[in-house]
């Protein structure tokens, strides 16, 4: 069963194609020590709020939200320091 960590970006919200709306991020995990590591990621980013651990992918809530939905394998850089560290 997939584990998706769910995030609000910040710094990306308000432009781009989320002009009118919220980033969003979720990142799709294969086991719960993924997900960990990228839950204590995401908390230590500035620019991320309201992180969260569900079993189903964040949703778009107005017409100018943008969804991206990555798997954890292509989370790179800052991301990947906390998965060699799990």
């Amino acid at each position: 069963m997939a584990i998706y960590v769910n995030m609000v970006d910040r710094f990306m919200s308000g432009w781009g194609r989320a002009a009118n709306g919220t980033s969003r991020l979720s990142v799709r995990c294969d086991t719960r020590e993924q997900a960990d590591a990228i839950e204590r990621a995401a908390l230590d980013r500035k620019e991320m709020r309201y992180v969260t651990i569900s079993t189903r992918p964040a949703r778009s809530r107005s017409a100018g939200d943008m969804l991206t939905v990555r798997h954890v394998s292509e989370m790179k850089g800052p991301w990947r320091n906390y998965m060699e560290s799990a």
